[in-house]
């Protein structure tokens, strides 16, 4: 009879894995690396507490919101400083959250009618974290390029 298991070979003998893994820990242990995820988990850190620093008093569900948006983005930050490797191909999501974060105020709030100080915040922060995730999907673009031309 015919082996019908669909197991996936293991690469762990394939001759580049200690390149791969050698090149995937010198870009997500550089400095370069080191400052956009901490400043990932910081910005992750601020979504979830800016309600109470903006003062969201009228508006519980863009507070939920950023509440949700900002623990997901310091999760993320966090397993990036800790288990890069496993994590660094995850880092657009947070470009993602940035993107949500811009256009939340209009689609979260009751009535679509958010006050200026939650649009300008919710802008700032979707700001910044397009711009850290997009940092972070060019280090990993990086890695896989200088890896496939080897």
């Amino acid at each position: 009879m015919s082996d019908l298991s669909h197991s996936r070979p293991d690469i762990a003998g394939h001759p580049d894995v200690a390149e791969m893994r050698e090149r995937y820990a010198r870009v997500a242990g550089g400095p370069q690396a080191v400052a956009v995820d901490g400043l990932i988990l910081l910005t992750g850190l601020y979504t979830a507490i800016s309600p109470w620093v903006v003062h969201f008093h009228a508006q519980p569900d863009i507070t939920v919101n950023n509440l949700i948006v900002g623990i997901a983005m310091a999760v993320i930050g966090l397993g990036l400083t800790l288990a890069d490797e496993k994590l660094l191909r995850l880092s657009w999501t947070v470009a993602a959250m940035g993107v949500w974060m811009i256009i939340s105020p209009w689609v979260v709030t009751a009535g679509h009618s958010a006050s200026a100080g939650i649009i300008w915040n919710n802008c700032w922060i979707g700001g910044v974290a397009f711009a850290l995730g997009l940092a972070a999907m060019a280090m990993v673009r990086q890695t896989v390029r200088g890896t496939a031309t080897k």
